[in-house]
């Protein structure tokens, strides 16, 4: 086989059903880029419309792309795709966890591994360069995560990369995780591991990727793009006035500065001024511990961790040796939702003192938090679990669906009073399938389903639902009005796209921003100061479509798009300005094939048009517009006192969304009625098969 350069030109097959190991060849798949576009290209390939996600028949991919292994930047994602068993309609998606597991299977000689069938008895899955075996997981069926990657570990070496499932995957709960490392999860597509009878898959690569530049030329690349590079989500100032800031805001995730330290660090750590032009400060610009948990959480913080190839290191690592009296490792770590998302179960008072905690009741108590959801594999849905438990205890609904002893069996009196045990109790019930409690992992909908919730349910503002496919916000309409709002309408989960936060969100002054959104977008009009939203226009339809094709585009690189595109940077020399060339000049020097930023891009938008593919098919109807891309209700009808377009509101407004789908739809070359892609769009794009395919069920538009 000729030479490959950033990919391994190797894809691994399992069928569990009977055993067979094979390898496929990743290049017949290279216009999908990698990671995610070759994941659903397989979807759609072999997965046929009406599968249910727990069948046999249906196939999960752990992908990464080109630059995954290299040593760029933020590349050290895995992308997992596979169909949704939170969709109503079983769509296509994908979940996506960081730590070193893509990187390891790179080494390992691999650019995805693909599992199909179902083993006839739990198998954990060893992969040790080109050696291959299903392993016997009886053993380890049952455990947590944690007692799961110690077992196995203990058979593979320190050096192996771990991906595993809890309970709540062995239970086939549609909201449950696989999880890599200490605290990487990738939410959604747990249960189907466990139906397939995978527990875990164990990696061990000592090879290397191959790049086409020389390391001078990487190396230099890397640099540039490190001087461009700001903190996490890509926020480029500072929390507090620097010496070197023209700018600070106290919302940036830029926290490090004099006088912060990682406490528990031996000896402790000062995060400093962290000035960019210091490269080997970049990794203390983001003490997430205090961000995410509160100024408490400094006095436990060792350092902060992350993926592989990262400088940013969101991660917080605490040592807190209190959960040691709940049975619990005192180093726990987690990031974003990864905190928040146990903690929302608590939201009807917070977590409050308890069981002699004291003032650091809260750091505990999402201690406790974190470790059992990562423990257990449950997925929080982007925090819409936190939601779901308020509104069904205020509104009676658990009193009225449990069974009245099983009701009576739950400790309500902790969660009232704020005492962090009850997610102990919690967690434990409906991850082990435990009672009618545990359908709260269902999603929602289909407890809505199955515990007859009507409109007041999906239309409660504080209940974040933004569609009747059961997915909540995702910075959707707060996070640049139309902007975010139509990103969120067009995925089947919550819209895990950062590409438009992190440009929204880089804390810059909003003239300065306005100035850069004209650059990229064509127009100042594309980017509104928040909550002073203006009506829709040409250049927001723009970003939304930059949005979303660059979203595609990291997850089949594979890159972080919790950091990347680099939109803007630290640097007051360059205007501010970042490099959104910066993808397609690392391709190219990775991979050998020379694309511009618009050539990599329209490989992208591929992958974007083949998920809207792929959702026509499974929804059977070509009509997205109503059928899946509308809002619930109260996106429009949020603040009765403020009408829309008038500052001090996120609301929305019917028609102008409708226009604002319409523009979208025209970008991306869909049928401006229905929204599905047409024959013409799908055969411009190379894809005359997923054409032909819509045609034959009568799924494209007339």
């Amino acid at each position: 086989m000729s030479v490959t350069y950033g990919y391994t030109g190797k894809i691994l097959r399992v069928d569990l059903t009977t055993g067979k190991i094979w390898t496929d060849d990743t290049m017949k798949y290279k216009d999908y880029i990698g990671g995610e576009g070759i994941g659903y290209k397989i979807l759609w390939d072999e997965v046929p419309a009406g599968t249910h996600p727990y069948a046999p028949e249906n196939k999960i991919a752990f992908g990464a792309g080109p630059l995954c292994g290299t040593g760029v930047p933020c590349s050290g994602r895995t992308t997992i795709t596979s169909l949704l068993p939170t969709s109503p309609f079983h769509g296509a998606g994908s979940s996506h966890m960081g730590g070193y597991f893509s990187v390891e299977m790179k080494y390992a000689g691999w650019d995805m591994i693909v599992l199909e069938g179902r083993s006839p008895k739990p198998v954990w899955i060893r992969i040790e360069d080109g050696k291959v075996k299903l392993e016997d997981a009886r053993w380890v069926w049952g455990k947590g995560i944690f007692d799961t990657m110690a077992m196995i570990g203990s058979q593979m070496g320190k050096e192996a990369q771990i991906a595993a499932i809890g309970p709540a995957g062995e239970n086939q709960l549609n909201m449950s995780v696989i999880r890599t490392g200490t605290s990487h999860s990738a939410g959604g597509h747990g249960g189907i591991m466990g139906a397939k009878n995978v527990k875990a898959i164990a990696i061990k690569g000592t090879g290397s990727v191959k790049v086409a530049a020389t390391p001078e030329e990487l190396m230099a690349l890397d640099k540039y793009m490190m001087s461009i590079i700001g903190a996490n989500n890509q926020m480029v100032i500072p929390t507090v006035p620097l010496p070197w800031a023209e700018y600070s805001d106290k919302g940036s995730r830029w926290t490090g500065r004099p006088g912060l330290y990682w406490g528990a660090a031996n000896p402790p750590v000062e995060t400093g001024e962290c000035n960019p032009a210091d490269m080997q400060s970049v990794g203390k610009r983001t003490q997430k511990a205090v961000f995410d948990l509160g100024a408490g959480a400094e006095k436990y913080t060792v350092r902060m961790g992350g993926c592989a190839h990262c400088p940013i290191r969101c991660h917080a690592q605490l040592n807190v040796p209190q959960l040691e009296k709940y049975g619990m490792d005192p180093n726990v770590s987690n990031t974003c939702v990864g905190w928040s998302g146990p903690r929302g179960v608590m939201s009807l008072v917070g977590i409050k003192e308890f069981d002699g905690n004291g003032a650091d009741s809260s750091i505990v108590g999402n201690g406790i938090g974190t470790t059992m959801v990562d423990d257990l594999g449950v997925w929080c849905n982007y925090g819409q679990i936190g939601r779901d438990v308020k509104w069904f205890y205020q509104k009676g609904v658990f009193k009225r669906v449990l069974p009245a002893e099983e009701y009576a069996s739950i400790p309500w009196d902790m969660l009232e009073k704020g005492d962090a045990r009850f997610l102990i109790d919690f967690y434990t019930r409906i991850a082990n399938k435990q009672g009618e409690l545990h359908h709260i992992l269902d999603g929602s909908a289909w407890i809505a389903q199955r515990w007859g919730l009507g409109d007041d349910y999906w239309d409660a503002k504080d209940n974040k639902l933004w569609t009747r496919g059961g997915y909540p916000v995702h910075h959707s309409n707060e996070a640049g009005g139309q902007v975010g709002a139509l990103i969120s309408c067009f995925t089947n989960r919550d819209s895990q796209n950062h590409s438009h936060m992190n440009f929204i969100g880089n804390k810059l002054p909003i003239a300065l921003q306005k100035e850069i959104a004209a650059e990229i977008f064509g127009s100042p009009d594309a980017l509104d100061a928040a909550m002073d939203y203006k009506p829709m226009n040409e250049a927001k339809a723009r970003f939304v479509k930059w949005s979303m094709v660059r979203g595609r585009l990291h997850d089949s690189l594979t890159l972080c798009n919790w950091m990347w595109p680099m939109a803007v940077s630290p640097q007051k020399d360059r205007k501010y300005r970042g490099d959104t060339t910066l993808e397609a000049k690392f391709f190219s020097a990775v991979t050998g094939v020379a694309k511009t930023e618009a050539e990599l891009d329209k490989d992208a938008e591929r992958v974007v048009t083949l998920l809207r593919a792929l959702t026509v098919r499974s929804m059977g109807t070509v009509d997205m517009r109503n059928q899946h891309d509308n809002t619930n209700e109260w996106i429009t009808k949020a603040d009765k006192d403020k009408p829309q377009f008038t500052p001090g509101t996120i609301q929305m407004e019917k028609t102008d969304l409708e226009l604002g789908r319409t523009m979208v739809y025209k970008l991306f070359g869909w049928d401006e009625k229905t929204g599905a892609p047409t024959k013409a769009t799908l055969e411009a794009l190379g894809m005359a098969d997923v054409a032909s395919g819509l045609g034959e069920k009568g799924l494209l538009p007339v």
